[in-house]
């Protein structure tokens, strides 16, 4: 009996020691990821996460517990989400998009926070700058050179003297490109005309009032008017002015050409700052990265409706081309 005592206080010994060594390779990390509207876009960077966390053995079917909402386009319900979140103490929050990540980061200082999809988080308050912050905070940016946009948008239309933008001024990041793009085009001689759209039921009234006023419209990522874009591109169509976007899947839309990111890549490219969190890194050590992948997009049938003719040597330069 003796014997057999010894044996099983052996093998309980065994498997305790077994429990704390791999324990830790097994043991399953939470991340929560909170986005401000599904779209396209943004939804490219959900998946994106998701799968580099796959690949670096982060399986929502294993050891992984993955948690996903969209606000649905409303500021007060991602404060709710994000403090639901907060609440249950993740080792993550992936925050997609500036009004989504403003959210989360007033709702913490402690829970690692990592943004994707924000256009200027200096300017959103997200960081103090794009260095490491040393607080909770840390990300991937989405911010795109203007200058090659403003370069596309003549390529587009060369006679252009006045630029028209419908954008959400509740929204930072795009209150940002406005105040930018307006310098940078009267550097150049040209005008910035704007139409404000601070819901998606706005968005079709907006560019209406730019008819007659503007020879291209230009969309940057502000999320209010990608994920109502076929209002838009409704409008272009019918008045025949030029769409000129920042968002690649705004091409496959209707937008005659876009010079934007590949969100599915900016995606992995969030997921691996993640990774580095969940292996231990502090976020506060990781600087805000930003990506110079940058693919042109062009929708010839979108052009001919909005009574545009692309030059070949565009057509000819362009990743893809949708006819």
């Amino acid at each position: 009996m003796k014997c057999l005592k010894t044996s099983t206080k052996t093998i309980l010994a065994s498997a305790v020691a077994l429990a704390l060594l791999y324990g830790g390779a097994v043991q399953a990390q939470t991340v929560k990821v909170l986005s401000i509207v599904d779209h396209p876009a943004l939804d490219a960077i959900r998946d994106g996460v998701r799968d580099e966390l796959k690949s670096a053995g982060y399986d929502a079917d294993k050891n992984l517990k993955w948690e996903y909402q969209s606000a649905q386009g409303n500021t007060g319900t991602a404060a709710q989400i994000a403090r639901k979140f907060v609440g249950d103490q993740p080792s993550v929050i992936v925050a997609i998009a500036t009004p989504s990540a403003q959210a989360v980061v007033a709702a913490t200082k402690s829970v690692p926070v990592v943004y994707s999809g924000v256009t200027d988080p200096v300017a959103a308050q997200l960081v103090k700058g794009w260095s490491a912050s040393g607080t909770n905070v840390t990300g991937v940016s989405d911010k795109l050179p203007l200058d090659r946009q403003v370069a596309l948008i003549k390529r587009v239309v060369p006679k252009v003297k006045t630029v028209g933008m419908v954008y959400n001024p509740g929204e930072a990041n795009s209150v940002v490109v406005v105040k930018e793009l307006k310098a940078l085009l009267a550097k150049e001689g040209l005008a910035l005309k704007e139409a404000a759209a601070p819901r998606t039921v706005d968005i079709g009234a907006a560019a209406k009032s730019l008819i007659g006023k503007v020879d291209v419209i230009y969309t940057n990522t502000d999320n209010n008017v990608v994920s109502a874009y076929e209002a838009l591109v409704k409008v272009a169509n019918e008045s025949r002015i030029p769409l000129v976007a920042a968002d690649t899947d705004s091409v496959k839309r209707g937008a005659i050409a876009a010079l934007g990111i590949n969100y599915g890549d900016l995606g992995h490219q969030t997921g691996k700052v993640v990774v580095r969190i969940l292996k231990g890194e502090k976020p506060g050590a990781i600087a805000s990265e930003t990506s110079d992948k940058l693919e042109l997009f062009v929708n010839t049938g979108a052009a001919e409706k909005q009574g545009v003719t692309l030059s070949p040597e565009l057509i000819k330069e362009a990743k893809t081309v949708i006819k």
